[in-house]
């Protein structure tokens, strides 16, 4: 049974839940996503697997999920990276905010998100449980297209992508 950690404002640990009951109840709980470069500052974005219990089909960030008890969102990133993505990188903390957004299925994401930046060149080998497409991306074509069409695209991811041009943040290390 997959839970998720409970926690406060200040990601301060309250307890776990199961994953599904957490996300039916709109209960805060931490999360990660994985956002990965090339060195050409080209984003890494995949299509979610049709069959994922929520937002399937959409577009969003290299990986994102939730860690387990015990274990570090960093660790979370690397384990999620290998499992959806196929590759694992350096990565590291950028940022985090809060959100609460209603999906399909009548469910609600409300998360303390950690997002993570790695850089990585090669083919991903993703997980077709996860992951139906992907592509490398230019930031000025992804915005484009999110404007155009924000229904193709996570809530979190599109959040994300807020945050990193509020805080005019420099992708290309």
């Amino acid at each position: 049974m997959d839970q998720v950690i409970l926690v406060d404002e200040l990601d301060t640990p309250i307890g776990v839940m199961e994953k599904m009951q957490a996300h039916r109840k709109g209960v805060l709980h931490r999360a990660f996503s994985v956002l990965i470069f090339n060195d050409e500052g080209e984003m890494l974005i995949h299509r979610r697997a049709l069959s994922k219990y929520h937002s399937g089909g959409l577009w969003t960030n290299a990986c994102c999920s939730h860690p387990r008890e015990g274990e570090t969102t960093e660790e979370s990133g690397h384990r999620r990276l290998m499992e959806e993505m196929g590759f694992d990188c350096n990565i590291e903390e950028q940022f985090s905010f809060i959100y609460r957004a209603v999906l399909d299925n009548a469910l609600i994401e409300h998360e303390l998100d950690h997002v993570f930046f790695g850089r990585f060149n090669g083919n991903p080998a993703p997980h077709p449980d996860e992951v139906c497409d992907w592509k490398y991306v230019t930031m000025q074509a992804l915005d484009r297209d999110v404007s155009v069409r924000p229904e193709a695209y996570t809530e979190w991811f599109k959040i994300i992508l807020n945050e990193i041009q509020n805080k005019k943040m420099d992708i290309v290390q």
